[in-house]
């Protein structure tokens, strides 16, 4: 027999904890949706090593140049504003994107990251007994957002690390009510044409959402590239997302934007929360939109960077497919000591930290953002190094 604390001889707290722990046992505890607890927690590129004060960290695909001097003025000059509540209709940073961008601000919508806006598009389109479709080597973070309304994702293979659109359109079924196409690719690099988009709107049903996703499309300079802008402008079933968090260099203020048809935009906009993003990130995002200077900048030096290095690390033996992005994804041979695994560990002895991508199906490979002259000179002598050349 059970002995309660008498609360007499307690405190409240003692008293409460003592015959919480005693019937623990028979309680009915809050149970989460079915499924909820299979989804795997994502996780995000390494930031810090034992034994290193300094770190080199190019596994996040952060700006090499960081945030324009415009960005970090504004970051200053709004922090007497804290006080007070955003602006939830977020219309000055609508403004900045139709001023740069020329699109129309009533079809934009503005998210906590674009990735907020992903996981509204499934909420919003998709739930238990529909399907949501994405490549193998797609953003992790489609499969995780369908799980949790109840979808099932549905994984498409790829085609030399390229989304497929035959593939695609094979894997359509009367359940499938989104289709998420990253162009360029994360973790690989590869873009898929407009054509190739095209054709991909053109096949699926008009009930199906298709969402491009363009998080490295400031990078792109490809003549036959619009990151989907064509379709989401004539189109009624396509939205484009962008992010601040890459070429901008605002990733710790989480802010991205999607265009796309008026029908989309108003359904999105019913599930946002008020205020879902602070006002010092409105404004900061909006200085960062209209110096233009500074993402071309941004841009010269990834272009630069990005020849650089997928010439080296070919020089070394090392394919590399995709060279779109802010990133490299060499793939590492299989011989013992030569392993994706075994550069990785190298690069970290040295106090370089770069990304493992085994998570996306990819356990050859190693994921390198492309970083400052400093940086990119110390990891790529490094790989020199341990694939045995003289650097380093």
């Amino acid at each position: 027999m059970f002995s309660l604390i008498s609360p007499s001889h307690a405190t409240k707290t003692e008293w409460n904890l003592a015959n919480f722990q005693l019937g623990v046992g028979t309680m009915a505890l809050p149970q989460p949706r079915a499924g909820l607890m299979d989804i795997s927690l994502y996780e995000g590129g390494k930031s810090s090593l034992k034994g290193h004060d300094r770190v080199i960290k190019l596994s996040s695909n952060e700006s090499a140049l960081g945030p324009s001097p415009a960005a970090l003025s504004e970051y200053v000059a709004v922090a007497s504003e804290l006080a007070r509540y955003p602006d939830g209709s977020v219309a000055y940073l609508k403004a900045a994107i139709h001023e740069v961008h020329g699109l129309d601000s009533d079809r934009l919508i503005c998210g906590a990251g674009s990735d907020e806006i992903l996981c509204l598009v499934c909420r919003a389109y998709a739930g238990p007994g529909d399907e949501v479709i994405h490549t193998e080597h797609g953003f992790l973070m489609y499969g995780i957002y369908a799980r949790s309304v109840g979808a099932t994702p549905v994984v498409v293979p790829e085609t030399n690390l390229t989304a497929d659109v035959d593939a695609i359109l094979a894997a359509v079924t009367d359940a499938t009510k989104v289709v998420f196409v990253a162009n360029p690719n994360n973790p690989t690099g590869t873009v898929l044409s407009t054509a190739e988009l095209a054709r991909l709107r053109e096949s699926l049903r008009e009930d199906i959402v298709l969402v491009v996703d363009g998080a490295y499309a400031e990078f792109m300079d490809d003549y036959d590239y619009d990151g989907g802008r064509a379709l989401a402008e004539r189109t009624s079933n396509t939205l484009i997302t962008r992010t601040f968090s890459k070429i901008y260099g605002l990733a710790s203020l989480r802010v991205g934007w999607a265009f796309g048809p008026k029908s989309i935009i108003e359904t999105l906009e019913r599930l946002r929360s008020p205020f879902n993003i602070n006002g010092v990130a409105i404004a900061v995002a909006a200085a960062a939109m209209r110096d233009v200077t500074h993402t071309e900048n941004a841009k010269a030096h990834n272009n630069r960077w990005m020849s650089v290095a997928v010439q080296r690390l070919r020089a070394l033996g090392l394919a590399v497919i995709g060279e779109s992005g802010n990133f490299v994804l060499p793939e590492f041979p299989g011989a013992p000591g030569k392993t994706a695994a075994d550069a990785d560990a190298f690069l970290q002895s040295k106090g370089m930290i770069v990304r493992r991508v085994e998570n996306y199906g990819l356990p050859n490979h190693l994921r390198i953002t492309l970083g400052s002259d400093e940086e990119m000179e110390l990891v790529l002598n490094a790989l020199t190094q341990f694939m045995g050349g003289s650097s380093g």
